[in-house]
């Protein structure tokens, strides 16, 4: 069983091969590291997977049953499908409170800003910003957050469409990038939490230890093309997969 699949998933900058040929898929309950060398194609086949690039030609199926040649990032609720990414994207001038609560809402965001939101929204928005430390910044704006506490807060907005259902599959890209040791500890939390719940939980990481420690599966690209998959120790054991990923 799978929540996300992609056959032979291409992407083509004009002359640029950036993603040829891909299939894979990602189980409930599992997180998958995708680890590759710099230029490898892994920002691509997330921007393919969650609509922010068009495909060339492939196909992503959705939960088994929606099989999809085209993806807009828009769309990605309606499929169960969130981010975060490496540069945080926030609604800047709005509160950490707000940033909550827009994806809390079934409106566009522009009228969920004067929405009046339920008790139900406000819970959510309370728990999950407490689930990452960062309630007593909630009628702060986002811009004014510092580096570690807007990543929280894109986090926060990943778990609060979790809980409200609107995600099953994940994507945490470079999630961990200049975040305190403690930051690092609390984010491996809530990912572990994820599945346990039978979330599909992506993982796209440069360091190592961290990918041994929670996938369940690792994902090894190479040049736009699948190098390696499997257990994370075998994988990252083997030569071709040093060579290519470490430089050895």
């Amino acid at each position: 069983m799978h929540t996300l699949q992609t056959k032979h998933l291409t992407k083509h900058f004009d002359t640029v091969k950036a993603i040829t040929d891909l299939s894979i898929s990602f189980e409930p309950g599992k997180i998958t590291g995708v680890i590759g060398p710099n230029g490898s194609g892994k920002s691509t086949f997330i921007n393919t997977l969650t609509g922010l690039t068009p495909i060339t030609s492939g196909s992503i199926g959705v939960a088994e049953k929606v099989e999809l040649t085209s993806i807009v990032s828009n769309d990605m609720p309606v499929y169960g499908i969130t981010r975060t990414f490496q540069e945080v994207r926030l609604f800047e001038q709005m509160s950490v409170l707000d940033n909550i609560l827009v994806v809390t809402t079934c409106r566009g965001w522009f009228k969920s800003i004067f929405e009046k939101h339920s008790a139900y929204h406000l819970a959510i928005a309370e728990k999950v910003l407490k689930r990452v430390g960062i309630w007593q910044f909630h009628n702060k704006l986002a811009v004014n957050l510092s580096y570690g506490q807007r990543k929280l807060l894109e986090i926060a907005r990943v778990l609060a469409m979790s809980e409200i259902g609107k995600a099953q599959v994940i994507f945490f890209d470079e999630p961990y990038a200049g975040l305190f040791p403690e930051m690092v500890k609390l984010v491996s939390e809530i990912m572990k939490e994820l599945r346990s719940e039978g979330k599909t939980v992506i993982l796209v990481e440069h360091n190592m230890d961290l990918i041994r420690e929670l996938s369940d599966k690792v994902i090894v690209l190479d040049s736009g093309t699948l190098l390696a998959e499997g257990n994370a120790n075998h994988v990252l054991s083997r030569k071709d997969v040093v060579e290519a990923y470490l430089g050895e």
